[in-house]
């Protein structure tokens, strides 16, 4: 397979979407067993269209975004088959004027640290994305620090999910999905003890918005996505922190296909997200956080 290359002109671009999810691959696989991606589906109660890699870039090329594409490995939780990272690292090398590739590791099963090195070094793959919720591990749990001592070395960012999450919900006993395995306030320690590893808390931390703010203000080796929720409910503190404080480590997410960057920055026009940030969190954090700029 290709290596993955970025090729993406960051002054010709509007936007660096840090959070678009592949949930179906060229072979027609889900990322997700069918009773939580309809489950998910309805909690964000959306019947949208989830396009391949290839649907996805055409699609933000047509904006003239850049995206950060990624599955999410919960083989181990949920006993179902990823969809390679492989194969979205090389997809993204065929689309490399728009298109991020990370990857997604298994923390409780395989050899993640392995695949992280072989992720990185062959495949090109700029970071790995974390769900602690569906892949059933405590990120603060010491025997995974090796894994992020490997991502440490290897130069890449991890973006874990926090808060509430979709999928699940409705189910019972929520599938039996524990939420608080993905308080952020769990990343605090992993921060601490890796000060060098770069650590995206991914979404408004709803129920834990204060102690994400908290993390990301004492730790400067953390930055928070605004993806997966409207920006016309982001809670009143994130706004705040985003005008100032933190304005140059909060970054523009979608959740695409769940949230679309068009409703997004539609909706962000009715906050009092300030004029004058947009240009840092549309892009330009992004584009320093990934290595594009200096």
């Amino acid at each position: 397979m290709t290596r993955y290359e970025p090729a993406i002109d960051v002054d010709g671009i509007t936007a660096i979407d840090m959070h678009v999810h592949v949930e179906v691959d060229e072979h027609g696989h889900s990322s997700l067993p069918p009773q939580l991606a309809e489950a998910a589906s309805a909690y964000f109660s959306t019947g949208a269209v989830r396009p391949d890699l290839d649907g996805i870039a055409a699609y933000y090329r047509e904006r003239r975004m850049a995206a950060v594409v990624f599955t999410v490995d919960a083989t181990t939780r949920l006993g179902h088959p990823a969809i390679s990272s492989a194969e979205i690292a090389a997809g993204a090398a065929r689309h490399h004027d728009v298109l991020i590739p990370f990857g997604s590791l298994d923390p409780l099963g395989g050899a993640p640290i392995d695949d992280a090195r072989r992720l990185v070094e062959d495949s090109g793959v700029r970071g790995f994305k974390f769900h602690p919720t569906v892949q059933g591990f405590d990120p603060s749990d010491e025997r995974h620090y090796p894994l992020y001592a490997a991502l440490e070395e290897l130069g890449v960012v991890a973006l874990f999910h926090t808060g509430q999450t979709g999928i699940g919900a409705g189910l019972p006993g929520g599938y039996g999905l524990r939420l608080g395995l993905s308080n952020p306030i769990l990343l605090d320690p992993v921060a601490a003890d890796f000060p060098d590893l770069q650590i995206v808390m991914a979404h408004p931390s709803v129920p834990w918005q204060d102690e994400a703010l908290s993390v990301a203000t004492h730790k400067r080796n953390t930055w928070i996505d605004l993806s997966g929720w409207s920006p016309k409910y982001f809670p009143a503190e994130l706004v705040r922190y985003a005008n100032s404080v933190l304005k140059h480590r909060v970054l523009f997410g979608s959740d695409f296909p769940m949230l679309t960057p068009d409703r997004w920055i539609a909706d962000a026009e009715q906050t009092a997200l300030k004029a004058e940030v947009m240009p840092g969190i549309m892009r330009d954090n992004a584009a320093r956080l990934l290595g594009l700029t200096t």
